[in-house]
């Protein structure tokens, strides 16, 4: 009988258990959770918030649209042939005249200055020179507008004005790309001379890339020379390695400008050994040559320490017995040695790559007009033209160039093959 009570607990006691290690585990991962609140709610505060509402700015502009109500509402109707109608003069006259009395003209100004021309002067113009009473004692406001400023007779003004009160729009991917609306809201290039972002993504790819791979040939022998040193010597190389991280960027990229510069370090070297004139002296500041070397130098660390970190797990007795079987010591490293780094190699790439997208004070300083990537025209238009609707859409671009580039790394390396020391 007691065999048969003792059998018939056993599943009672078993439940009981179950249910006191669910409670358990439900108790650490409630404390776990719990000491990783602070850095959760530090995380989507102060950056996925912020990147969520500068994306959103990228294709959400309704400046113009909360301004000018009324007149975007005539304008719905308007289909960009000739000069829209009475009702749209009348409509933006009243609301130019509310808004120079409310103050607010001069941010509406600013938002239409981006993609109009003297916007500003012919807002403010004709907010300062209106006479609601001559122009509806006239019977045409239409002429009255034009006479203030003749542009108000202009189908391309209209046409932008309609378009830029659009709230949901494409027109800062289309000016991310250097294309606009034309005068008939059709999808156009925009002139040659205002072509400039195409060409700044071109450059910062290839020239991310040229660091990529100057980093790559000159950190690996340094990885693994510090890999396959005694412990002494390989723990000093390795704090050489980290040294520049002990020096604040803008120190590092001002002592680039004292070696580089025409009257620097490096070209009175040169003068004095008779490898070049006085006259001749390499001008390697204020363009991609300076950009090149100073960011190669900033980027080296970020390529060694995932190629060390791969290169320590790799056992020395693959070598060996590479050796023993009668491999000679290049191909014994290529066949064997080589193919293990690839993690390093690709985590090494990829961070210098997206890094180098992203940079902007080196090439600010030491590129000049030549030697600038794209990230400097986002700091342009948030800091100086304040118009974030493009830096949004620049910033954007950017975003999904290094998406894409993950997922294709993702693919060819595998997601958990990432080692960055």
């Amino acid at each position: 009988m007691s065999t048969t009570l003792t059998e018939g607990a056993a599943p009672v006691l078993d439940a009981s258990l179950k249910r006191r290690l669910r409670r358990t585990t439900r108790r650490h991962r409630l404390r776990a959770f719990a000491l990783t609140m602070p850095l959760l709610a530090f995380i989507v505060v102060f950056f996925a918030l912020p990147l969520v509402d500068m994306m959103a700015r990228s294709f959400y502009d309704p400046k113009v649209a909360d301004s000018l109500p009324e007149t975007m509402r005539v304008l719905d109707t308007w289909d960009f042939e000739g000069l829209p109608p009475e009702a749209a003069y009348a409509s933006v006259a009243g609301e130019l005249l509310d808004l120079n009395e409310a103050g607010t003209l001069g941010s509406l100004a600013l938002q239409l200055n981006h993609e109009i021309a003297g916007a500003r002067t012919i807002l403010l113009r004709t907010a300062n020179e209106l006479d609601g009473d001559d122009a509806a004692a006239d019977g045409s406001f239409q002429d009255r507008l034009i006479s203030i400023h003749p542009q108000w007779g202009e189908q391309e003004f209209w046409s932008t004005l309609k378009i830029m009160g659009e709230a949901f729009t494409l027109r800062h991917y289309l000016g991310a790309f250097d294309h606009r609306y034309d005068a008939m809201g059709e999808i156009v290039a925009r002139p040659e001379y205002e072509q400039i972002h195409l060409m700044l993504f071109g450059r910062t790819l290839w020239a991310s890339a040229l660091i990529v791979l100057l980093t790559l040939l000159l950190g690996f022998p340094i990885a693994y020379h510090i890999a396959n040193s005694p412990p002494h010597v390989g723990n000093l190389l390795l704090i050489l390695v980290l040294l520049p991280f002990w020096t604040a960027l803008l120190v590092r990229t001002a002592a680039w400008i004292v070696l580089l510069q025409q009257q620097g370090v490096l070209n009175d070297l040169l003068v004095a050994l008779g490898l070049i004139s006085d006259d001749g002296r390499l001008r390697m500041m204020h363009n991609m040559t300076g950009t090149i070397v100073a960011m190669t130098h900033i980027m080296l660390p970020f390529m060694v320490l995932p190629l060390y970190s791969v290169m320590k797990s790799i056992p020395p007795v693959h070598m060996r017995a590479a050796a023993s079987l009668g491999a000679p010591p290049f191909l014994a490293f290529v066949r064997v040695y080589l193919p293990q780094t690839k993690p390093g190699i690709g985590a090494g790439c990829i961070l210098v790559f997206i890094l180098c997208i992203g940079y902007y004070i080196t090439p600010a300083l030491v590129g000049g007009r030549t030697g600038q990537f794209i990230s400097s025209f986002v700091a342009y238009h948030i800091q100086q033209s304040l118009n974030w609707g493009l830096a949004a859409a620049l910033s954007g671009v950017i975003l999904v160039a290094v998406l894409l580039l993950y997922l294709l790394y993702s693919r060819v390396f595998g997601g958990d093959s990432i080692r960055l020391g």
